[in-house]
């Protein structure tokens, strides 16, 4: 046997779960993010392979590309643009580091700005 030859020892399986805790916990960890909102009910009718959607995470896996859609929440006085976009990359991020597989999109879905409420 060659060294370039490849040897499979077996199999590697990633719950879907596992996938959205990652997303969940590279977007929460963005500066400028409060929390994740809830995905609508009709995504999944969307995206007929979508699984069962997570603390704002709609995840789609098929063509052994991952797919998000990312519903979250946002503080005042940050670049919406900006923040999303570093969602973006630490989510990208996350999965190379952690499963290796490759991430075709992510949309992210700012449904609201939280504003704190001042009760002096």
């Amino acid at each position: 046997m060659s060294a370039k030859e490849k040897v499979s020892i077996g199999r590697i399986e990633v719950a879907p779960e596992a996938l959205h805790t990652i997303a969940r916990l590279a977007a929460l960890r963005v500066e400028g993010v409060t929390k994740m909102a809830a995905v609508p009910a009709d995504v999944g009718r969307l995206f007929r392979r979508t699984t069962a959607k997570h603390d704002g995470v709609a995840l789609d896996f098929s063509d052994s590309k991952l797919r998000f859609d990312i519903y979250l929440y946002m503080s005042p006085n940050v670049n919406v643009l900006e923040t999303s976009r570093r969602v973006q990359a630490a989510v990208v991020e996350a999965m190379d580091k952690m499963v290796g597989l490759p991430v075709e999109w992510i949309n992210v879905h700012v449904e609201d700005i939280v504003y704190t409420q001042d009760t002096t």
